[in-house]
């Protein structure tokens, strides 16, 4: 090859490289220069939608871009997971993932995307128990009298839930199978239509996040007879736990977490991650989730990945153990 040619040659892959550099660095600028969407798979009004909404106020305050809610309810937050799927690997779409879809739908239906391949952890967002609420119409003041009631009428007492494979589903099998009753699931599209049905008698209980509940609870709509988790909620000093009430053990939290499409560069990843602590360690964040009886969990991406891996192993063998389906 000639000296001019060499020269050439060198010039064009110099060329090419800078182009490459320059398309890597765009692909992983953060915050991108466009509108961020947080993905939330339930219908607005509902505990997802609400911790969501003050998360990303205080991210846009943060980080100095345009932060939005997009609500895709449906298929017990399933859509949104798949969406999130398939979404823009850029930083500009992040999902507020739940339990159902990243942890109990897979062992449930054949999805559309696999939530350890396809969806990358960025931190857990929070934690917090549902509380079993019932109404006044059923006649029973307390979950000793509520299990009582379902043993003598199996298969006549209903639960709502925010939709199949949701935590909420799931809670009513496991005290189906724990205190050996037959009551009846009844799926929605989230928190806001459970409880507008709940209200109107259409369903008779309910496993409810603690803040679509109170403000029933607190005009006396609604009966809340029991929480779901190992601990009494602050909220609710005066309701005992599954746990408590004869059935040791019994711990069924809900939590909601960030996940990223799966494809997303890990320095983005990475940046979302400390990003989205800062946020969730914030007092005023904090306190306005407390609000809402939710319990902020920051963490690092690796320590969501083996959450989430454990509470699908957990809930897998449930599912199996007690042949539950999908409805």
């Amino acid at each position: 090859m000639t000296q001019s040619r060499l020269l050439r040659a060198i010039g064009c892959l110099s060329l090419l490289c800078i182009a490459h550099i320059s398309i890597d660095a765009f692909a992983q600028e953060f915050p991108p220069k466009k509108t961020i969407t947080i993905v939330v798979g339930f219908a607005p009004g509902g505990s997802a939608d609400s911790a969501a909404r003050v998360i990303a106020k205080k991210l846009s305050e943060d980080l100095g871009q345009n932060v939005i809610v997009d609500n895709k309810p449906g298929a017990g937050g399933n859509i949104a997971h798949a969406y999130t799927a398939t979404a823009p690997a850029d930083g500009s779409v992040i999902l507020f993932g739940s339990i159902g879809p990243l942890s109990i739908a897979p062992h449930l239906m054949k999805l559309p995307y696999d939530p350890q391949k396809d969806l990358a952890p960025l931190t857990m967002g929070v934690t917090f128990p549902n509380v079993l609420v019932v109404i006044p119409e059923l006649g029973v003041k307390n979950f000793k009298e509520y299990v009582a009631l379902a043993k003598k009428n199996p298969g006549k007492i209903t639960y709502a839930s925010t939709g199949s494979g949701s935590a909420s589903h799931l809670q009513g099998e496991l005290l189906n199978v724990r205190a050996d009753i037959d009551t009846v699931h009844v799926p929605y599209k989230g928190g806001s239509p459970a409880m507008v049905d709940l209200l109107g008698g259409r369903v008779s209980s309910y496993y409810s996040a603690l803040a679509t509940a109170d403000p029933y609870i607190k005009n006396g709509k609604l009966i809340p007879i029991a929480t779901t988790g190992l601990k009494r909620a602050p909220t609710l000093p005066n309701v005992p736990t599954i746990a408590e009430s004869g059935y040791p053990g019994f711990d069924a939290s809900n939590w909601y977490a960030f996940v990223a499409p799966g494809k997303t560069p890990d320095v983005i990843l990475e940046k979302w991650n400390k990003a989205l602590v800062a946020a969730l360690k914030d007092k005023t964040t904090n306190a306005q989730l407390a609000e809402h009886g939710l319990t902020p969990n920051p963490g690092s991406r690796e320590d969501l990945q083996k959450y989430i891996a454990s509470q699908s192993a957990m809930w897998g063998k449930i599912i199996a153990d007690r042949k539950i389906t999908a409805e």
